[in-house]
């Protein structure tokens, strides 16, 4: 089977040097490419186990901070809990740390200390305050598997890009080169075979009229 040729291509010397160019090129690119995809693919997988080891942490933690919660409210009453939980003031500001894995930006949330509460140590009981950090760590957890699941969407993305273009230049662009490197040399070959064939004709009426 035929390999195809490129489009509008002159059988020349010039042009059959300009394609080996180009071939050399395309398997250079192939060959770095391939080196990306499997180093994003090693990522990508070392990001899913770290992941499920997150997720089985972020799971135990909020189990944890709706037992304490659960507690709280028993000892308090439920409205007591609410009530107290609308006195804190203050947000935890989000802040973003960002990574590159092979060109993808990585970024990993981290939440800033800063809440405060404001009632007082006679309104409230250590099972509350207990309730309250472990809700913190929970929120902690939940964000930064909220990172790690944004990661692995922009790896999966990003291999996936990257696998097309080594394919397509694997199957598609080098056989293409390598046809048409083919095609040129074929015809330069056929136009040397003429040109000596007609060299010898031209040699041989000229000895027949000497």
């Amino acid at each position: 089977m035929a390999k195809e040729i490129m489009e509008g291509v002159k059988p020349t010397r010039m042009q059959l040097l300009e394609i080996r160019k180009r071939k050399l090129l395309a398997v250079k690119g192939h060959e770095l490419l391939s080196q990306k995809r499997d180093a994003l693919i090693s990522n990508f997988f070392e990001i899913i186990k770290n992941r499920k080891e997150k997720r089985k942490e972020m799971e135990e933690k909020i189990r944890e901070a709706f037992e304490s919660l659960i507690e709280a409210e028993m000892l308090m009453g439920e409205e007591q809990v609410r009530t107290l939980s609308e006195k804190v003031e203050e947000k935890r500001e989000v802040s973003a740390e960002r990574k590159n894995v092979m060109g993808v930006p990585i970024i990993n949330f981290n939440i800033e200390e800063g809440e405060k509460a404001n009632y007082g140590v006679l309104d409230t009981t250590s099972e509350l305050y207990e309730a309250a950090a472990k809700g913190r760590e929970a929120l902690d957890a939940i964000v930064e598997v909220a990172g790690i699941e944004g990661s692995i969407q922009k790896l999966g993305k990003e291999i996936e890009k990257t696998k097309r273009r080594v394919n397509a230049l694997e199957h598609i662009f080098i056989p293409k080169l390598e046809g048409t490197i083919t095609y040129i040399e074929r015809q330069l070959e056929e136009r040397e075979r003429e040109d000596f064939f007609r060299r010898k004709r031209m040699k041989a009426f000229m000895e027949q009229h000497d």
